[in-house]
């Protein structure tokens, strides 16, 4: 039979007696201190430990009014497992509790009416519990809650320049201009060749770089500069003859480009529009019949037809004039008779991956002024007047972005307006002509390209002999240092000539550029240049060499001073041809 309740109290005798009281008691002091089994705890909210029992913030502070787990609820006093060992029913050891990290404010004794004052309950309400969310939450709310940063309201913070400017890599320049395009460039007249063969743009530090004429999206730059020196042999004749003048030059350059997006078809992504432009005139007040105009352009333009079809357009042109000692003249003259040789390409670039096959069409053509001579007479040299044209055909593959190998083959024919010359010879020829090269950019401070290969020229007189030179061409730029920068080029070919029973000239031009900057704003420039003529089944042969030094100091983007010396020096197999010049020159250019 189950013994009631008294039986129970009978066998646990007066102890048990008491403690069975002490439970039946709501809020009397043996709750508060100490329990065998403790009281199932509620979990708070963000509790990293769900079976936790404690109610208090991660701060260790106490909690709010009526917010703890267990304890009164009315004080928010500590749960009698606190601090203490929980317990089996059979009075063994467990797992010790999680005590609290701060002891809660003890309850203050009170009058039976339980009223606070206000410094207890702002004290038990100083601290809320903090509240913490799921391990993700925070990058979460880092990442999309915060808006992103307007770059419109960013400052732009540009670092001071400080010693030696970073290295930047040069861009590929264009290929050498091949002298078969232009059959008189330059070669004519050697001594101009040689004197303005190093007359090309400085790398300019950016602090003193002209910033341009914007109009729309074409940046215009132009150059205006007055030069005053003096020149030992302004009619470049042989020394026995020569008179030095005062020398006066101005020159004037243009280069533009243009970038964007040109109207000719909407579905033409981008283009690009760029040249240069350049001439002077170079006065002699104590030898007026010395003094003569000189010029040179390209302009280019690429339209983009897709993503893998280009058209290029190109236009040049050069003018220059005749040495009174050149070997196709052959008489003392007393003028400089000009030369102008001009055209134009028009070609198509497709690729395909790594393959890019260009077909290019072109037309070029020379002209020559009639000749004065000493006494009086004039010689007409309309009869050296041709067109050429011509077809070029350039395969090329990219290996990596460190060099492109190409093969080139050019076929062009040479048209003279008069059917013979002077002396009767009909010099209208057929050519052809295969290099084979790379595009190359060992590091990024060397590039450029170089070709090598063979040209042949059959000739439409019998009397004439075919042909067949080797040609190298080179244009290369290394960047030795920061400060320092080198400029190679080469071009050889077959040249026209007016000398009887000779087929042609085969030239040979080679320059070499130093470019140093002793200062941002002071530059030198140390160069020279090599030419050799060779006059095929004749006895002429012409060796040139040439030495400038060149002194660049920048006021500021638009004002500089320029000083130049060059030394000019023809050796010629041909009597009266060879000569020798100094040329001083200080100027202002003017870069708005």
């Amino acid at each position: 039979m189950r013994a009631g309740p008294i039986a129970g109290w009978r066998r646990r005798g007066l102890h048990g007696l008491i403690l069975t009281a002490a439970v039946a008691l709501p809020g009397s002091q043996a709750e508060a201190q100490s329990s065998p089994t403790p009281r199932p705890a509620t979990p708070t909210f963000g509790s990293t430990n769900p079976s936790s029992a404690t109610g208090a913030g991660s701060t260790g502070g106490p909690t709010l009014r009526g917010s703890g787990p267990s304890g009164d609820a009315s004080t928010g006093a500590a749960s009698p497992s606190e601090g203490a060992v929980s317990q089996t029913d059979d009075g063994s050891a467990g797992t010790p509790a999680r005590r609290r990290s701060l002891a809660p404010v003890a309850r203050p004794a009170t009058s039976a009416g339980n009223n606070r004052n206000p410094t207890d309950l702002l004290r038990l309400r100083a601290i809320p519990p903090r509240r913490f969310g799921v391990a993700t939450t925070r990058p979460v709310r880092s990442i999309v809650q915060t808006p992103p940063p307007d770059l419109r309201l960013t400052p732009v913070i540009r670092n001071a320049v400080v010693g030696a400017p970073l290295p930047t890599p040069s861009p590929a320049p264009p290929p050498a201009p091949s002298l078969t395009l232009l059959p008189l460039a330059g070669i004519g007249t050697p001594g101009a060749f040689l004197g303005a063969a190093l007359r090309r743009p400085l790398v300019v530090d950016e602090a003193y770089a002209p910033l341009g004429i914007k109009l729309g999206t074409f940046t215009f730059l132009p150059v205006f500069q007055q030069s005053v020196g003096y020149d030992t042999n302004p009619d470049q004749i042989t020394a026995n003859r020569a008179k030095g003048s005062l020398a006066l030059r101005t020159e004037g350059e243009l280069a533009f480009r243009s970038e964007g997006e040109l109207a000719f078809r909407s579905d033409w992504s981008s283009h690009e529009l760029a040249g240069e432009l350049r001439g002077g005139y170079l006065d002699f007040p104590d030898n007026q019949a010395a003094s003569r105009p000189n010029g040179a352009g390209t302009v280019r333009l690429r339209l983009d037809a897709n993503r893998s079809t280009t058209v290029d357009v190109e236009t040049r042109f050069l003018v220059e004039t005749q040495r009174p000692g050149s070997p196709d003249i052959n008489a003392t003259l007393s003028n400089r008779p000009i030369v102008a040789s001009y055209g134009t390409t028009i070609g198509v670039t497709e690729t395909f991956n790594r393959l890019q096959v260009s077909l290019r069409g072109l037309i070029d053509r020379s002209e020559f002024e009639s000749a004065t001579l000493s006494n009086g007479a004039i010689l007409n040299q309309s009869d050296r007047n041709l067109n050429q044209y011509g077809l070029r055909l350039r395969a090329s593959y990219e290996i990596s972005p460190v060099i492109s190998p190409f093969v080139d083959v050019l076929a062009d024919t040479r048209v003279y307006d008069l059917r013979t010359d002077s002396n009767g010879i009909r010099r209208n020829s057929d050519g052809i002509t295969v290099t084979g090269g790379a595009r190359v950019a060992l590091t990024r401070f060397v590039s450029g390209e170089v070709s090598a290969g063979l040209q042949h020229r059959t000739y439409v007189d019998p009397g004439l002999k075919d042909l067949t030179a080797p040609i190298v061409n080179a244009a290369l730029i290394w960047t030795a240092s920061p400060l320092t920068t080198v400029r190679l080029n080469a071009a050889t070919g077959i040249i026209e000539t007016a000398v009887a029973g000779s087929s042609g000239v085969l030239t040979k031009a080679v320059t070499l550029e130093v470019q140093h900057d002793l200062l941002r704003n002071l530059s030198i420039t140390l160069g020279g240049g090599y030419l050799a003529s060779d006059y095929d089944r004749v006895n002429i042969t012409e060796r040139g060499f040439s030495a400038t030094a060149r002194l660049d100091y920048r006021f500021n983007r638009w004002l500089s001073m320029r000083g130049s010396y060059i030394y000019q020096q023809i050796d010629s197999s041909s009597a009266g041809s060879s000569f020798s010049a100094n040329t001083w020159l200080l100027g202002l250019r003017v870069t708005p």
